[in-house]
């Protein structure tokens, strides 16, 4: 079975709001063997949702709108489906007792237009809207099945979820499921290099390569009648990426790489303390997201000025005026000197320059240093990271959070 998303509504053309549901309806059709053949986006315009509609019904066996059911005149989603298939709208009384019950319980007057809500097409069925008033539709067309649903994703997905994915799984007979190998300190073109042969030879399941900010992605996807089946089918194809180029991954499928750093400090109970310049406390943020951190977690100093290096770090003042605030003996002098105020098993230190200023032919911008430091090491890496401003302080975090990664699977810990 083929499906196709149609989002409707003129702010996510002009880039106001992302269209975060297509994503989320894919990922669920993955789930139950429905492929995801088209991403439509189009504005509120009756006569382009038509043009989009008609093309759909041509090509796509399952059509899932988001957007368009609310109360106001630009709202015109099931009004253009309904006109276009020549079918009337309806009065939906379950619907709209709970439109009224939505009101009335929030002590809020109902307005003419909301009724509008209530109504739906001939010979559909309303779909429960536990978080809103518009009521998702659920519509069987000869051979065709069309789907409407609200726009918000709070209100989309459950419904999506509790109803909309159980009615489509019974008529699905296949399942699709995916394995993601996240890898880094390689690149896209070595990876694929590495594992061409079985790139040229896939069939099912298939291999797609994705590069993201510093690292890559492969996305190991198989088709069969049950989860457990699509598993064996890629398990023989992962364990022959991890034997080619197993060094280099670090991850499996949402995995991100502070969760993974934070697990491993949890284990080997080792304390951590973190001094940040050009970063900016980016790293240590990232690491505070994760549940449970403050166990190892010591703290995080934002040591920006060459004066809070030497007040807070013990920075020398001589290898600042020698070496630079940005250089190996300065990332050194950090990690080593914040792991010793804060008592912790392990120190880490960025610096850097994050630009779009500050640069020189010596020292260009996105020259970063990283420093580790424990009780038998003291390491420090050099960095030349491309991109603007922020991209430099994402890229120099993560380079840290996979050193710490490397070195306490190095050690054992």
């Amino acid at each position: 079975m083929k499906a196709e998303t149609i989002a409707v509504g003129s702010e996510l053309l002009l880039g106001q709001i992302a269209n975060t549901n297509a994503q989320i309806i894919s990922r669920a059709l993955q789930e139950i063997g429905i492929d995801v053949y088209y991403h439509t986006c189009v504005g509120d315009n009756e006569e382009r949702i038509k043009q989009v509609f008609k093309i759909a019904l041509d090509r796509s066996d399952i059509i899932i709108f988001t957007g368009g059911l609310g109360p106001t005149l630009d709202d015109l989603t099931k009004e253009t489906v309904s006109s276009f298939l020549n079918l009337p709208l309806k009065l939906d009384e379950p619907s709209l007792e709970r439109i009224e019950d939505f009101f009335k319980k929030r002590g809020r007057t109902m307005t003419q237009n909301n009724y509008k809500q209530a109504l739906i097409p001939e010979g559909s069925s309303a779909i429960l809207n536990k978080k809103g008033t518009a009521p998702g539709i659920l519509l069987k067309y000869g051979e065709k099945i069309i789907i409407m649903l609200p726009g918000p994703p709070f209100e989309m997905e459950p419904m999506l979820v509790e109803s909309v994915i159980p009615y489509l799984s019974r008529l699905s007979q296949k399942t699709i499921f995916s394995r993601v190998l996240k890898f880094y300190g390689i690149g896209e073109s070595l990876l694929e290099e590495e594992i061409k042969d079985l790139l040229v030879n896939q069939s099912n399941p298939t291999i797609a390569p994705l590069a993201k900010m510093g690292e890559v992605t492969l996305r190991i996807t198989a088709k069969a009648e049950n989860m457990e089946d699509a598993k064996d089918l890629i398990r023989p194809v992962e364990e022959e990426i991890v034997k080619r180029v197993g060094q280099y991954l670090y991850g499996f499928d949402d995995e991100k790489v502070e969760e993974i750093v934070a697990r491993l400090l949890l284990a080997s109970k080792k304390s951590i303390a973190i001094a940040e310049s050009c970063t900016g406390g980016l790293m240590a943020h990232k690491l505070t997201n994760i549940p449970g951190i403050s166990e190892v977690f010591e703290r995080g100093v934002v040591s920006y000025s060459n004066r809070a290096k030497q007040e807070l770090l013990n920075v020398k003042e001589e290898t600042l005026k020698k070496y630079g605030a940005v250089s190996e003996q300065t990332a050194r002098e950090m990690a080593q000197g914040i792991r010793v105020t804060a008592n912790t098993d392990i120190g880490v230190s960025i610096t850097g320059i994050a630009g779009p200023t500050g640069g020189s032919p010596e020292k260009p911008v996105g020259l970063v240093f990283i420093g580790y430091a424990d009780s038998k090491n003291v390491i420090v890496e050099k960095h030349l990271f491309t991109g603007d401003r922020t991209d430099v302080k994402q890229r120099s975090v993560d380079a840290a959070l996979h050193m710490v990664r490397r070195m306490l699977k190095d050690t054992g810990d």
